[in-house]
């Protein structure tokens, strides 16, 4: 194990008292084995902090004079490369990152394409703490080398003294700041000439589609694909409002699938298998829940009250329930009202986990239990590893999930619902080689898979385009790979996506 910087120190800003810190990369390099898919590997770790800067230009007399770099911040970040290549260039490299906004890379680190995974049974479930990681014996290690980055404020990664957090906290600073990263680690480890992939969730793949634009434009970067776990490029579709009568529609077939789940729709509906049921239900949503809203006050009341009991008959709620909604069913109250008379609660980012809370009249989950259930396993077993196998030593808190949900700001899409899906076409317009995959659990109620489904067919990709996106749909949740099953399958999709393993 060696344990030190590949770059000459740099000057920090003043710390307290005048004197000024030193910056340095500070990374640890170990070294392993493991068995993935039958076949044993090695391969190299790197985990640790390189120092980010930016060119410092004068103002004043000086404006424009290039004055040398300026530290901005320190990022962390775990990469794996597998040993015995003689060739990067053969070899594929994935940039991976989760979402929030505020959220470390943990989820997909730990959960799905790192050498180890958090342990759960079968369905997703932990055991009782403490928790621990097993090997990943379906890695994506033998397919790709992997890099998995915590952006500013979250895992390791900090501003430095002088630099304000909130600097990095919006949606194009964000996208600025990890293609910054990313352009900096693809030069200093040679991997420019490596087929190169992006792997966002949730919020992530909002940053995935910003990036693939940004780094063709700002630094000639060309991407070979993108794996999308969890899409959200169109905001629009997710935000419930007066005048927004998108998420309604999009969300009711997870609605369907949750109900369906917990066993709260009649029996003619529960016998049928989930994906003919979602056919179903997604056909009357464009042929008549569509319509229906489109009308608003016009919709006559005989036909308001056939359309409130299919509604009553798809979600499991009763028909006054729907009908006091205006037929319009916000998320957060379907995950009080559906288990309600059992004082249960569903999950928000997998609708399978249920919870209790203390009101069971209340209007909103206290908590989303689908959340519950893999903060505590991730959060404990990621510390124990980086500073166990890993050797990565600091007393920094490591930001599973900083709470930067409600302060992210969106002040570069004022007065609209921020929408990457255009930026994502214009990348592909420009690069007809970028293929991307898509990955939909049935019940995420986060990301609903039909809300993807709509923002791609809105997107006005030529057939050649459409011919690059794929997609693939789990009997899971936003994190569909903590569910055994869903974890083997995906697993397969991405690496017929990536190509051949490279071993």
């Amino acid at each position: 194990m060696t344990n030190g910087s590949d770059t000459a120190p740099t000057t920090g800003a003043p710390a307290e008292g005048g004197a000024q810190r030193t910056l340095k990369d500070n990374l640890v390099v170990t070294r392993h084995e493991t068995t993935i898919l039958g076949k044993k590997i090695a391969y190299t770790a790197t985990a640790g902090t390189i120092v980010m800067s930016e060119e410092a230009v004068g103002e004043g007399e000086k404006a424009g004079k290039f004055e040398g770099v300026k530290p901005r911040a320190e990022v962390f970040f775990v990469a794996y490369e597998l040993d015995c290549v003689s060739d990067k260039s053969k070899r594929p490299v994935t940039f991976s990152f989760n979402g929030g906004p505020g959220s470390s890379s943990v989820w997909m680190h730990l959960g799905l394409f790192g050498p180890k995974r958090v342990e759960l049974d079968d369905d997703g479930y932990p055991s009782a703490p403490p928790y621990r990681l097993v090997p990943n014996d379906v890695s994506l290690l033998d397919v790709t080398d992997l890099v998995f980055i915590d952006p500013v404020s979250t895992g390791y990664s900090r501003p430095v003294e002088g630099v304000k957090a909130k600097d990095f906290h919006s949606v194009d600073a964000d996208v600025e700041s990890v293609g910054a990263f990313i352009r900096l680690y693809t030069g200093r480890y040679g991997r420019w000439g490596s087929p190169k992939y992006l792997a966002g969730e949730s919020y992530g793949t909002t940053r995935a589609a910003g990036l693939a634009g940004h780094l063709q434009e700002r630094h000639g970067l060309y991407l070979n694909g993108l794996i999308l776990v969890s899409a959200i490029l169109d905001f629009g579709t997710a935000r419930f409002g007066p005048g927004n009568d998108l998420p309604p529609l999009l969300f009711l077939p997870t609605y369907t699938a949750t109900a369906h789940y917990h066993g709260k729709l009649d029996a003619e509906l529960q016998a049928l298998p989930l994906a003919v049921l979602l056919g179903r239900v997604e056909e009357f949503v464009h042929e008549r829940y569509a319509p229906t809203l489109f009308l608003g006050d016009r919709l006559p009341a005989e036909e308001r009250l056939e359309v409130a009991g299919s509604l009553a008959r798809y979600t499991g709620l009763s028909r006054e329930y729907v009908e006091s909604s205006d037929l319009r069913i916000d998320i957060f109250r379907f995950t009080k009202e559906l288990l309600r008379s059992e004082s249960r609660t569903v999950g928000r980012i997998d609708s399978r986990y249920t919870g209790v809370d203390r009101d069971s009249a209340g209007e909103h989950f206290e908590f989303d239990p689908s959340m519950s259930a893999t903060q505590g396993p991730y959060t404990a077993t990621l510390n124990d590893y980086l500073r166990g196998e890993l050797g990565f030593q600091t007393d920094l808190p490591y930001e599973i999930l900083a709470n930067l949900y409600k302060s992210w700001s969106y002040k570069d899409v004022e007065n609209r619902y921020l929408n990457v899906a255009e930026t994502l076409r214009k990348a592909m317009s420009i690069n007809p080689y970028l293929r991307v995959h898509v990955a939909n659990g049935y019940y995420d109620l986060a990301t609903p898979y039909y809300a993807t489904l709509h923002t791609f067919a809105h997107m006005g990709l030529t057939p050649e385009q459409r011919a690059n996106v794929s997609m693939s749909f789990y009997e899971a949740g936003h994190m569909m790979y903590v569910q055994k099953e869903s974890l083997l399958r995906l697993r397969g999709e991405i690496e017929r996506f990536v190509g051949d393993r490279a071993l």
